[in-house]
Parts: structure tokens; C-alpha cells; sequence
């Protein structure tokens, strides 16, 4: 397989040559010049084979479909990290919650949240190629909470890799912060950005594509990578579970196969949206993706109305952090593969350019056609907390939570048709504020839009949690309490080469 450029090709690419160089022409991003198919037969193979039945199998045989440049041997070291590292013998277990509502947890493997799906295997991969080929990289990540860990996470201690992860100072979870903030690898520096998310994102995309910054680079004999999903190496992972959580739902006698199902998802950077959207390009029985927001409903927005305005908008902090975000970069891949590389260009230079961009109505209606989208305040979210840990027994992060807003409200609309797999991106331990004032909480403003100031730890909250809920945290969070922080540096973003610079130069 072959990739090509959202805004332009020169030449086309191999898969391991875009895992290693994300940064394509222009300021694009690597897409697949075309997505392999799969039928009936494929989805009836991976669902009778039962003694072959794992998550590690179902990546196996999709992956095999892409025809991707990664030898055998090295792509199952990658895949045994789902054997390896993640709690569940599952890896994604499907919970039902209501007659025609499953969740899929994404959230069990080591820094327990999603991002580590994709971020386990990719970085076996990266490292391995990197060792392979001799050659010394700078893994880039932005984090808005989740993928900073999980990349520190997976990297630590590589041989031929540097890590430098940006994260907003005061935009995380204490628990997401002590995740970064403690590593002890030599190889890895965490820099807490005094900004937001989107600040930390466009630093880094500046210099992917800054040549003074790769010259220096390239003076100390490291070239430059990234992490974030701007690296078609952590989408093509996204894609497994949509189709896991589709056989699930056969094998628990929810649906028949091949029917239709509707996914609700909660997204700020629309990567894990991308993932559902090539799968069901691929063939898998899905009708809807539905977008979840929280109030940063840039998204919602644009699903709804075909506008993207940045311009009078400002980032509002939420009780879903790893949603706070405004400039969702895999918006382009499906603008991409919906009008082409031109209108995509188009398009998101006025973006960049003036902070705005329309979609023509008949664009919206060729959107619409696969996204739906809806949008939570943190009111409603706390609400939905509550009531699902004492009804249903089932207890859910905030970024869960706006997903399952979406299943109820759009429900009761009568615009979901389908059963329904909604997806729970985190673990409910890396918000246990949050969830505690949510529990305890009689008189819930359902308008709220701004993050009032915990007046609980991480801690404490965890404690009274697994106290009067049938819950206990891993012991890979209880720990991080008594770990010492040794890489906490708070940085103006008008530092960030500067510093990155000392770092590869020590």
C-alpha cells in the first residue's frame, strides 16, 4: 500500500516511510491512496475462528489487508503488546449498559486511556525501524491529557529515541500531569506549555515542517517524528477496534451479522472518528459516527451546520480536558477523501489563514451522510455520571459521559435507529474529582460551562470512590502518588524550539 498527501503529491510513500516522516507536502497528511476491502467472508472468518478468536488475530488479519512494509516477525512483537500489556484478556471488553447501548472500553492497557490502542504497537514499530535503519529520531507529542503519557509510555527507554512532549500547564488532569511529570527516562523531557492545547498542537506542526529546526537536527544526526495521530502510524491501529467491538456484539447475540450499527464518539481530535469512518469504508456495517462534543463544539458544529469558525471562539476548560480542543487536525483526512486535495487545500488554508471556512450545502449533505453529532455541558455530563453508577452500575469518565448524553438525547429524538456502541476513552481513575463532585452533587446545574476548582485530590477522590462504589483503581495509579517528579519544566511556547534544542544536544 501506498500513501499520498491531503494537499499535494510529489511522490507516493510506504507505510514505513510515513510512520518515520509524518509531514507531508504542504502542510498535509498522509492518507492511503486507496482502502482495502473487506466482506461478509472476512468479518464471518474472524467471528467462527474461535480458537483464534484474540484481539492480537483480529489486528493481524487487518492489518494484513493494508499490505504495509513491516516484516512479520516485527509486526507481532508489536501486536504482543495487547497480550502483554493490557489488563483485560480482551483488550477492548464490550459492556452492555441499556437494551440497545454497549460500551466499548478502549481504556485498559498501561497509562488507561486510548491512546494507548494505538501507541503500544506504533511504538514498537518506530523504535525497532529506527534501530534497524541506525538512525536516531525525535518523537514529537502534543497531549491535551492522553496521548503524552501513553507516548512516554511506549518510548521509554528505546534505544535510537528521543521524546519531547508538549502539554498545556493547568489544561490536564492531576492524574494525566503525574503521568508525564514522573518519568525518569533519560530519553524523554515533558515541557508543561503556559497555554492550551491548540497552542502546544501548532508548535509542534511548525516545526515538523520548520527547516531551520530540522537543520539543527540533523547537525546532532536525529531526524524528526511525531506521536499525535498526525502520523498515520497511530490511525491505522484506530481502525481495529471498531471492528472488535462489531464481532462482539455478534458473539453476545446483540446484533445479527452484517447488520447496521450506530458509534457514538467522543472526539476532539477526530482520530479515533477517522478510524470508524475508514472502517466502515472498508465495509463494516456502520450507519452513523457520531460525534460527541463537550462545549468546545467546534465539531458539533461543523457536522450540524458545515462551519468551522475559530474566530470569535476562545478554548473553554471542562471537566472533559482531552476534549478541549479547537483545531481537530484529522477533520482534513475526511475533507480529503470527501472533495478531493484541492477543496481540502482550499479549505483549510482559509482556515489557517483567516480562522473560518463554510462547507457548500451540498458538501454538509455528503457529510451528514456518515456523522451525526451532538454536544455536552459539564451539567449534563456530571447528571449522566451520577445516574449511571447508581442505576446501571456502571461507572464512566467525563468524556464517556458525553457520549452516552449523545445516545439519550438523539434517542429520544428518534434519530438513532440502530444498536449503538458508544466508546469510553478513559478510565474513570484519571478524573476522580470530577466523577466525586459528580456523586456527591444533589443539585446539578445543568448549564454549567466553565471547570470550578476541585476542592478534592486525586487521591482522596479515588478513595471515596472505590469506598462506596464496587470500583478499585489500578495499582498503576495508586502509585503515581508516591513517585517523584522529576520532569516538570513550565515553558512560555515562545521557548519550545529553544529548549527542545538544549534537550537533543545534551
Amino acid at each position: 500500500m501506498k500513501f499520498i498527501g491531503t494537499r499535494g503529491t510529489i511522490e507516493k510513500k510506504s507505510f514505513s516511510e510515513v510512520i518515520l516522516n509524518p509531514a507531508a507536502l504542504n502542510g498535509g497528511l498522509y492518507v492511503p491512496e486507496k482502502l482495502p476491502k473487506i466482506d461478509e467472508r472476512f468479518l464471518i472468518k474472524h467471528y467462527d475462528d474461535r480458537d483464534e478468536k484474540t484481539y492480537k488475530n483480529l489486528a493481524a488479519g487487518i492489518l494484513s489487508l493494508f499490505k504495509i512494509d513491516i516484516g512479520k516477525d516485527l509486526l507481532n512483537k508489536a501486536l504482543y503488546t495487547y497480550l502483554r500489556n493490557f489488563d483485560d484478556p480482551d483488550v477492548v471488553p464490550v459492556v452492555k449498559v441499556k437494551e440497545d447501548l454497549s460500551i466499548a472500553e478502549l481504556w485498559h492497557g498501561p497509562t488507561r486511556a486510548f491512546k494507548d490502542m494505538a501507541l503500544q504497537p506504533f511504538g514498537v514499530i518506530l523504535s525497532n525501524l529506527a534501530k534497524e535503519r541506525n538512525e536516531n529520531y525525535l518523537i514529537m507529542a502534543a497531549t491535551s491529557g492522553d496521548t503524552g503519557p501513553a507516548t512516554l509510555k511506549t518510548f521509554e527507554n528505546k534505544e535510537n529515541i528521543k521524546v519531547v512532549c508538549l502539554y498545556p500547564h493547568k489544561g490536564t488532569s492531576e492524574v494525566q500531569k503525574l503521568q508525564m511529570v514522573t518519568t525518569n527516562a533519560s530519553n524523554e523531557k515533558v515541557f508543561g506549555i503556559l497555554g492550551d492545547f491548540d497552542d502546544a498542537q501548532s508548535a509542534l506542526k511548525n516545526l515538523l515542517k520548520n527547516e531551520d529546526f530540522r537543520k539543527t537536527l540533523e547537525e546532532e544526526g536525529i531526524k524528526l517524528s511525531a506521536a499525535n495521530s498526525v502520523n498515520f502510524g497511530r490511525i491505522i491501529f484506530q481502525i481495529i477496534y471498531h471492528f472488535w467491538a462489531y464481532l462482539k456484539l455478534v458473539e453476545n447475540g446483540e446484533i445479527l451479522l452484517m447488520d447496521k450499527i450506530d458509534v457514538i464518539i467522543p472526539s476532539g481530535n477526530f482520530g479515533n472518528a477517522l478510524g470508524a469512518y475508514y472502517a466502515k469504508k472498508m465495509g463494516l456495517p456502520i450507519e452513523k459516527i457520531i460525534i460527541a462534543s463537550n462545549k468546545n463544539n467546534v465539531l458539533y458544529e461543523l457536522i450540524k451546520y458545515g462551519r468551522y469558525d475559530l474566530r470569535d471562539k476562545k478554548l473553554i476548560k471542562t471537566i472533559s480536558p482531552a476534549m478541549d480542543i479547537l483545531k481537530s487536525s484529522n477533520v482534513e483526512r475526511v475533507l480529503f477523501d470527501k472533495f478531493g486535495e484541492n477543496r481540502t487545500k482550499e479549505l483549510l488554508e482559509s482556515l489557517e489563514e483567516n480562522g473560518y471556512f463554510e462547507l457548500t450545502q451540498e458538501e454538509l449533505n455528503v457529510i451528514q451522510e456518515d456523522f451525526d453529532a451532538d454536544f455536552a455541558t459539564d451539567g449534563e455530563c456530571e447528571e449522566i455520571i451520577k445516574r449511571y453508577a447508581n442505576n446501571e452500575n456502571y461507572l464512566m469518565d467525563p468524556h464517556t459521559a458525553t457520549a452516552v448524553k449523545a445516545y439519550e438525547y438523539l434517542k429520544e429524538k428518534g434519530e438513532i435507529k440502530n444498536y449503538v456502541v458508544a466508546y469510553s476513552t478513559a478510565e474513570w481513575t484519571k478524573f476522580a474529582p470530577s466523577i466525586y463532585k459528580a456523586l456527591t452533587n444533589e443539585d446539578i446545574d445543568r448549564e454549567i460551562a466553565e471547570v470550578e476548582e476541585n476542592t478534592i485530590s486525586d487521591k482522596d477522590a479515588i478513595v471515596y470512590i472505590e469506598t462506596h462504589y464496587d470500583v478499585k483503581a489500578p495499582e498503576i495509579i495508586r502509585e503515581l502518588f508516591d513517585k517523584e517528579i522529576t520532569n516538570e519544566n513550565i515553558i512560555d511556547k515562545s521557548q519550545i524550539k529553544d529548549e527542545i534544542v538544549k534537550f537533543i544536544k545534551k
